[in-house]
């Protein structure tokens, strides 16, 4: 599929649920956060309640820079037909990372599937975003037994483009830089918050006029408390890292190469309009997936599950009525 037939007809290849799905409510607030050990591993994660009978879990791992409340919407949507956990990963969120955690996308990848491991609830319905995209394409890839579909929204494939363009603010280029980056961070951190917040969004949305101010408002909430948590910045920091060392391996390691071998169902979500990374990786990400299809919405950016939770629950259960089809 080329990426303007994909941007014209977005919905092509995939079969859209005609179950019932709750209205679209943004001003819900976060669902309620716990600190869990599970596997070995200990994360603080957002609990969504389902039905009594479901025989599965949806798990959501969030992206560079995000938190669990980044599934907020989506998790809602999903909620009558399965209960949800989604994770902040070591270093994000509330999640206090264990010492010497390296930050690699490997590390990040065996958290998450110890953590379902222990779960002991069978294979899940897996969700990555961004950076991870990259955490869970490695876990459907090398645990598949612990995976039963796999839903990446604009997942972090390799994009070499200068990526200073892509961030929030130029200047965290050099903010965790030795000798420079202190007095980088200081002048960030006295610069307005709510400038500072509106950067960010309007990086990772399409439309983010269309925010709603109780959204808006959560994610100042979380850029305060971020600055209060010692090991925030630097999981930022060497999160980044760790992801530019996945773009750069070698081929035969290379998150292409990793695609080919994820044998579970694969529902590809990308933005038209994402600025993080480009569409323009969509239509080869979904075909080197042997049981892939993709999504591309268009007036969407980088975090589709949040701009539009409605179409995306739709497709996700399209595919988990279709799973024996794909």
């Amino acid at each position: 599929m080329s990426i303007s037939a994909a941007a014209r007809a977005p919905l092509t290849h995939v079969p859209l649920s005609d179950a019932v799905l709750p209205p679209v409510d943004m001003s819900i607030p976060p669902w309620p956060g716990v600190d869990q050990t599970s596997g070995g591993v200990t994360l603080h994660v957002r609990r969504t309640p389902g039905p009594a009978d479901a025989d599965t879990t949806a798990v959501y791992v969030h992206g560079l820079g995000g938190s669990a409340t980044n599934w907020t919407d989506l998790a809602g949507q999903l909620s009558a037909h399965v209960p949800g956990i989604a994770l902040d990963l070591p270093g994000f969120g509330r999640s206090e990372p264990p010492r010497h955690f390296d930050y690699s996308i490997p590390a990040h990848a065996d958290t998450v599937a110890r953590f379902i491991r222990g779960l002991d609830a069978g294979p899940v319905h897996l969700f990555g975003n961004s950076m991870g995209g990259a955490i869970t394409m490695r876990v459907a890839s090398e645990h598949p037994e612990l995976v039963k579909t796999l839903t990446l929204v604009s997942p972090a494939m390799p994009d070499l483009r200068p990526y200073v363009s892509r961030m929030s603010d130029p200047r965290l280029a050099v903010a965790y830089l030795p000798v420079v980056g202190p007095p980088v961070r200081r002048s960030m951190a006295r610069e307005d918050l709510e400038r500072r917040v509106m950067r960010l969004l309007s990086l990772c949305f399409a439309e983010p006029d269309k925010i709603p101010e109780s959204r808006r408002r959560e994610a100042g909430e979380e850029f305060r408390e971020r600055e209060r948590l010692v090991w925030s910045n630097p999981a930022l920091a060497r999160s980044t890292i760790g992801l530019f060392r996945t773009w750069l391996v070698p081929r035969s390691r290379s998150l292409w190469r990793i695609a080919p071998t994820i044998s579970v169902p694969t529902l590809v979500v990308w933005g038209a309009k994402d600025k993080l990374v480009t569409v323009r990786k969509a239509p080869r990400t979904a075909q080197l997936l042997p049981r892939g299809r993709l999504l591309v919405l268009p007036n969407t950016g980088h975090v589709a599950q949040m701009e539009r939770p409605g179409t995306v629950a739709r497709a996700v259960l399209g595919m988990w009525e279709r799973a024996d089809e794909w």
